[in-house]
């Protein structure tokens, strides 16, 4: 198992790729960016190098947290797992923006 560093895109922290619990990390804890280096549609390599923004929170069918990310330059969707020492306030926001900001507005209740 690689156990180096990578220096954050968004934030510059630098950052180890060993998170706790012995598990291989490819986003930053602190502000949960990564950098585009998978291709997840075709598998290998990619070649984008894209910020990879953490758009969303999942949860997978044991109860584990993951973090959808979308890259900022081709626009592609990757799943990855929280560790944990990720920013927990951050995590949160992500959790509960669909309930904060719903796409709707929410006097449609008072009709019903």
């Amino acid at each position: 198992m690689k156990t180096g560093t990578f220096t954050c895109i968004r934030c510059g922290l630098t950052v180890s790729v060993l998170a706790p619990g012995n598990s291989r990390r490819n986003h930053c804890p602190s502000c949960l960016h990564s950098c585009h280096t998978l291709d997840h549609v075709e598998g290998g390599v990619s070649e984008c190098h894209g910020r990879m923004a953490p758009l969303s929170i999942a949860v997978r069918r044991g109860g584990e947290w993951a973090v959808v990310h979308r890259c900022t330059r081709c626009y592609e969707l990757a799943l990855h797992e929280i560790s944990e020492d990720d920013n927990q306030l951050i995590l949160m926001r992500l959790a509960v923006r669909p309930l904060a900001e719903p796409p709707f507005p929410l006097e449609v209740f008072g009709d019903l």
